[in-house]
């Protein structure tokens, strides 16, 4: 299973795994819109229980053009992870160049209520070499 991630990172017992993959169907070179797909796995390893209640991306695309993005959980939901259990979504990014990465940081709650971030790995967005 872990194959199918290609990029991961573990912060006190927490492990984000990324696969990212590039959809040409959503995709418009000729336009400058490139669209990336990405599957997260957020696994508790710990011994308590967890609430990802915040999400922090940094999305830079191939000019080096930085954007922040902030919000309250993923997807629309802040879930609670027992010891053992894990959580899985996806998201899509749409990029103005064929290449970029994204990378951030979740802020989750401990179970008496204590803030701590877990690392979302670096993960580059690059779309496959096109004639012309």
């Amino acid at each position: 299973m872990k194959e199918l991630f290609q990029h991961s990172a573990m912060t006190d017992g927490i492990t984000v795994r990324v696969a990212v993959n590039f959809l040409p169907e959503q995709s418009q070179p000729e336009a400058d819109k490139w669209f990336w797909v990405y599957h997260i796995r957020i696994e508790n390893a710990s011994h308590e229980r967890v609430q990802l209640m915040t999400r922090h991306w940094r999305i830079t695309d191939g000019a080096g053009l930085v954007a922040h993005v902030d919000g309250d959980g993923v997807v629309g939901e802040q879930p609670v992870l027992r010891p053992g259990d894990s959580h899985d979504y996806v998201s899509g990014c749409p990029l103005d160049t064929p290449h970029g990465s994204m990378e951030g940081f979740y802020t989750f709650h401990r179970e008496d209520g204590t803030p701590f971030e877990v690392r979302i790995p670096f993960f580059p967005l690059a779309a496959p070499a096109t004639a012309g």
